[in-house]
């Protein structure tokens, strides 16, 4: 094969493989989404408080929950990681 023809041929299986070299590292909606709900299934679980005076629920709980629902999953996921940080509750690593 001669080297003008070798480039193209090279240069076209390169532009073929280059969607699959970042596939691993982004995640789909379907794994965030779930992100989402395992957060959230934590958060309800150990910080929500129940009871008289407990002053209603809790807006932000609300509002990353409405985030995920609109597939803003990085908003969604970082505000539920803060919440679950500031009341001390460890979850999984992402």
């Amino acid at each position: 094969m001669r080297r003008p023809a070798r480039t193209i041929v090279l240069l076209g299986l390169v532009t073929a493989l280059m969607p699959f070299a970042d596939a691993g590292a982004q995640q789909t909606n379907e794994q965030l989404a779930a992100r989402c709900a395992q957060l959230g299934a934590i958060f309800d679980k150990y910080a929500l408080r129940r009871g008289e005076g407990s002053g209603g629920p809790d807006m932000e709980r609300m509002g990353a929950s409405i985030d995920c629902s609109k597939d803003r999953y990085d908003k969604g996921i970082k505000t539920l990681e803060d919440l679950l940080k500031r009341d001390r509750i460890s979850y999984p690593p992402a």
